[in-house]
């Protein structure tokens, strides 16, 4: 048990000084000394002594965990993704693990993972939950559904049509994915595919999403252009990731169904400001500088129409790495979000999202999943970046 003493809580309820008690992974009490007074001592064996570890915050700010809605833990940053294609399954087991870990050090205490070879991250999701690894929680899609040669195709599930598309999908849950993945558009990291073009056709997603109606499984899509964008919401996807060439009726499309936006600015920052000289294919980064120049108009036209946003940065694509993740927080504030904005879409709208109703908030009967920082993130939205320490699931980290 943990009891957090003299600091101030901040999340998207706001700001409030208030003490924190945490047992057994979860979040007991919040609220002045004597609240958690009460919490310590039902929990004390009466000596003073019952494993209660108490917390200075004085001076610090009590926040969620961070929710990142889009990495890939098989990728680890390399310049070129190409290169990890003939990696064993061990290999990519060995950097998943790392990759996770990183991320939970640097505050970030649930991952979902948009893509990966076979089973790895739904797999890498089990062994933290079970205690064998430490790292952030994975929920995870197992593989992306992908049409023939089209974008991710070295690790996707390819099918084409509306009856192949549903099986794909189908397998995915059957394999225990909490979330179905595809793609709709092609994209810059896959030689050849057209960045905004669409790929699965508006009848194939309609099948995607009807194969994830029974369970209510949310459903993300893989969306660079506005075509691809509009068909993903006609089709009832839960997420558009990326968004890159979103225009106004695009945004309005999302804004009026609540489908979300995941922008993943550290995906095209990682590209654009390393470039060829650091070893990434130039057709990625042509890609990804022309993908640059419309992004702002994106972000001008989800913030115009109220599209509500989750945090996810695409980490593991070149120079994009889990401990970095909190960076995207300053990211979506350069491109307009408040510091107020980032911090929701980073845990109460993520946490929608993913469809888990018990974190992304300091409340009574949450996961304890917190971060001490040195200063409020709504005022100071680097504080994300250097936390002093970090508790996921009751338990501390770093």
């Amino acid at each position: 048990m943990y009891a957090f003493r003299g600091g101030r809580v901040v999340d998207a309820a706001g700001s409030r000084e208030a003490d924190v008690a945490v047992a057994g992974g979860e979040i007991v009490a919040v609220g002045d000394p004597e609240r958690v007074d009460e919490a310590v001592a039902a929990v004390d064996d009466g000596d003073g002594s019952g494993g209660v570890t108490e917390v200075d915050a004085a001076g610090e700010i009590v926040a969620p965990g961070l929710i990142d809605a889009h990495v890939h833990v098989m990728m680890d940053g390399r310049p070129d993704v190409s290169t990890a294609v003939p990696d064993s399954d061990y290999t990519a087991s060995y950097r998943a693990a790392s990759n996770i870990e990183a991320a939970v050090e640097a505050g970030v205490t649930t991952v979902r993972d948009l893509g990966s070879r076979g089973t790895l991250a739904l797999d890498a999701g089990a062994a933290v939950a079970a205690g064998d690894i430490d790292g952030s929680r994975v929920l995870a899609c197992g593989r992306n559904v992908i049409m023939t040669g089209g974008h991710g195709n070295w690790f996707g599930r390819e099918a084409d049509g509306p009856a192949e598309v549903r099986k794909a999908a189908r397998e995915q849950l059957k394999a225990g994915a909490d979330v179905l993945k595809c793609m709709a558009t092609g994209g810059v990291l896959t030689e050849g595919a057209v960045t905004g073009a669409p790929e699965l056709t508006p009848e194939e997603l309609a099948a995607f999403t009807d194969a994830a109606a029974p369970t209510d499984t949310p459903t993300a899509a893989h969306a660079h252009g506005e075509a691809g964008i509009k068909n993903a919401v006609e089709a009832g996807i839960s997420s558009v990731e990326h968004g890159t060439f979103m225009d106004r009726d695009a945004a309005e499309m999302m804004a009026d169904r609540g489908t979300y936006w995941v922008p993943t600015a550290s995906a095209l920052r990682g590209i654009v400001d390393n470039g060829v000289e650091a070893g990434i294919p130039a057709d990625a980064v042509a890609k990804a500088e022309d993908a640059a120049n419309r992004f702002d108009d994106a972000w001008d036209h989800a913030l115009a129409a109220d599209v509500p946003i989750a945090m996810g940065t695409d980490a593991g694509t070149p120079f994009n790495f889990f401990a970095d993740i909190p960076q995207e927080m300053a990211y979506m504030v350069d491109h307009g979000l408040s510091p107020e904005g980032a911090l929701e879409a980073a845990t109460v709208n993520a946490a929608d999202l993913l469809g888990l109703d018990d974190i992304g908030r300091i409340e009574e009967g949450y996961r304890a999943d917190l971060v001490l920082l040195d200063a409020d993130p709504t005022e100071d939205v680097t504080a994300w970046q250097d936390p002093e320490a970090v508790f996921a699931a009751g338990e501390r980290v770093e």
